[in-house]
């Protein structure tokens, strides 16, 4: 494999912005030519699947600029630096913030870089099980969020008829499949 490896010659960033950086890497391909390379350099980030103690879902419908409409998705949001060495604390944060409700036990589901094409990204996916609506919502500036719950099956069955297009509440309700049900 390190045949295929590229050697960092430089790096800079080009654009910072709250939430992300554009960073060019000066790179050497295997083959000896160097070129730049762009992608965005972001912080790693929780996603959790809160299911009440019913089992129903605690979802959110979330303005999207880069789209254009609101889109249905989970929790989810950057692990800050106070809870880089405890995924658990940065999912439970996030889970009270945009919907105000805490859970009994969070369990880790996996841990994915959904772009690495483009983006450093890298997601880790939490389930919350016994959610209930004890907390106080605490949304940032640019957050338009409404908080709703549906029964599980019918989240399932958006993911199949594409009715749930967030690529990380996807992988939650996927990985939630594949390991527990």
């Amino acid at each position: 494999m390190n045949d295929l490896s590229w050697e960092t010659l430089g790096t800079e960033v080009d654009y910072r912005c709250p939430g992300f950086d554009v960073r060019r890497d000066e790179v050497r391909f295997p083959d000896g030519e160097t070129d730049g390379f762009h992608y965005v350099d972001e912080p790693p980030a929780v996603v959790v699947l809160p299911l009440t103690p019913e089992g129903d879902a605690v979802v959110i419908d979330e303005w999207r600029q880069a789209v254009g409409r609101v889109n249905r998705g989970l929790p989810a949001g950057t692990v800050e630096e106070a809870d880089a060495d405890d995924l658990e604390r940065s999912a439970a944060r996030e889970l009270a913030e945009e919907t105000g409700y805490e859970a009994d036990s969070f369990e880790h589901l996996t841990t994915v870089e959904p772009t690495n094409g483009m983006a450093n990204a890298v997601h880790h996916h939490f389930l919350a099980r016994g959610c209930e609506p004890t907390a106080e919502r605490d949304l940032d500036h640019n957050e338009s969020i409404a908080v709703d719950t549906v029964p599980y099956d019918d989240l399932l069955e958006a993911v199949v008829d594409d009715g749930l297009r967030d690529g990380r509440a996807v992988t939650a309700v996927l990985w939630y499949e594949l390991l527990y049900r």
